[in-house]
């Protein structure tokens, strides 16, 4: 039996969906992109959602709008995947890394420590679908000691007044918090669309804007989307209309948006994601709950709590007890047996581009431990009773053989 790790689901109403945007004469920014905008939007329970070519650009415009730049610091988990503090790096500013905790996400308790007078945003991940602690985020940077830290520069920050919460909720989107969405609980969210995220347009992402009442979130996706096309005036779309064909250039923007031909891909998947897509998921992080629980070999990822529900993007098991290189081997066999397998993350200090810059890996033991045991296995709605239950039989066997 062949399992492959994260194939992308397509069905005929995906098919149709694309069809129709090839047969329509549009395939850049257009129709589909602000039909999914709203799809994603109520799915977040916000009122506005700006879709852009990936996560990465969308946590970078999510910064350049905030003001952050040269001689800023802003905070991240060290285990996330690179694009996190990437995007950090891209607008000039300094990711400031902080340790992660047993469930994978950021320590709220190490942000303090990482906070001075030049932090302008934190970015927690929510790792594998499970939502940060973001009602303690948001306590911690509305105290009156970390307020009174912050240094705004520009209209957003001075109107906000503290460090912003920018959630990179890649692998969450889906995932509720107190029993809400979780793009609630922080100021702006990005989810990405990745080809191997649970909602797919091959390459993408979106930032949903949730910012308190004193902003006009209209004119912030306004702002966003201007600068999302170079800072034009006018999209291809609306210049395509008769007689729309002037437009002017009035900020130094990006080229960041997402064509129509990939956003048919997400709308289609969306439409199912509550109905379909999310639960066949759940009920196969819950098969592989049931078996590696009773094993006693396994340490099984956060799904579900009094507080948090998650989007079940990944499936994170750590074997109890075990050294990096056994975890390595028992991947090594699993992929003998025909079960493709990950792993979710190399934390950032241990990747060369940081390395170079000063950051250790010895300064972060709980990221460094949670990486070293690590095994994602597959999750996916098109998985069978069948494979998962040969997945489950063979890292057992291959981890009984490797520990």
């Amino acid at each position: 039996m062949k399992i492959p790790f994260s194939p992308p689901y397509i069905d005929t109403a995906i098919e149709a969906e694309v069809l129709d945007s090839l047969r329509s004469g549009w395939i850049t920014t257009g129709p589909k992109v602000k039909a999914l905008e709203a799809e994603t939007a109520r799915l977040a329970g916000v009122q506005q959602v700006l879709c852009c070519n990936s996560a990465t650009s969308a946590l970078m415009l999510a910064l350049h709008w905030y003001g952050v730049g040269r001689g800023d610091e802003v905070i991240v988990p060290a285990y996330t995947y690179c694009a996190t503090a990437l995007a950090v790096m891209h607008i000039g500013a300094r990711p400031v890394m902080v340790d992660v905790g047993s469930d994978f996400n950021i320590a709220v308790d190490r942000i303090r420590a990482a906070i001075t007078p030049n932090t302008k945003a934190i970015i927690p991940v929510d790792i594998a679908g499970w939502p940060c602690d973001y009602h303690e985020i948001m306590a911690l940077v509305q105290s009156p000691e970390v307020q009174g830290l912050f240094q705004p520069r520009g209209a957003a920050q001075e109107m906000l007044g503290r460090v912003l919460v920018l959630s990179d909720a890649a692998h969450s989107i889906g995932a509720t918090y107190r029993g809400s969405p979780a793009a609630l609980w922080a100021d702006l969210t990005v989810y990405s669309f990745h080809a191997v995220k649970n909602v797919t347009t091959a390459e993408g992402g979106a930032i949903a804007i949730h910012l308190p009442a004193a902003f006009d979130h209209e004119e912030v996706y306004r702002t966003l989307r201007l600068w999302s096309l170079n800072g034009q005036t006018k999209d291809a779309f609306t210049k395509s209309q008769a007689g729309g064909w002037r437009y002017d250039i009035v900020y130094p923007g990006f080229k960041m948006n997402m064509p129509d031909l990939l956003a048919a891909v997400g709308l289609a998947q969306i439409r199912q994601y509550g109905d379909h897509l999310l639960p066949a998921r759940r009920h196969i992080f819950g098969q592989y709950h049931a078996f590696f629980g009773s094993a006693g070999r396994y340490q099984l990822p956060p799904h579900q709590s009094e507080d948090k529900s998650s989007s079940c993007h990944l499936y994170p098991l750590r074997l109890l007890g075990a050294a990096e290189s056994q975890r390595d081997e028992v991947i090594a066999r699993l992929g003998e047996a025909g079960v493709a397998s990950n792993v979710h993350f190399v934390p950032l200090p241990m990747l060369t581009v940081f390395k170079e810059r000063g950051y250790r890996i010895a300064d972060f033991p709980v990221a460094y431990d949670n990486y070293a045991r690590e095994i994602s296995l597959p999750i996916y709605p098109q998985l069978t009773e069948a494979q998962v239950t040969y997945i489950c039989e063979q890292v057992r066997s291959c981890v009984n053989s490797v520990l």
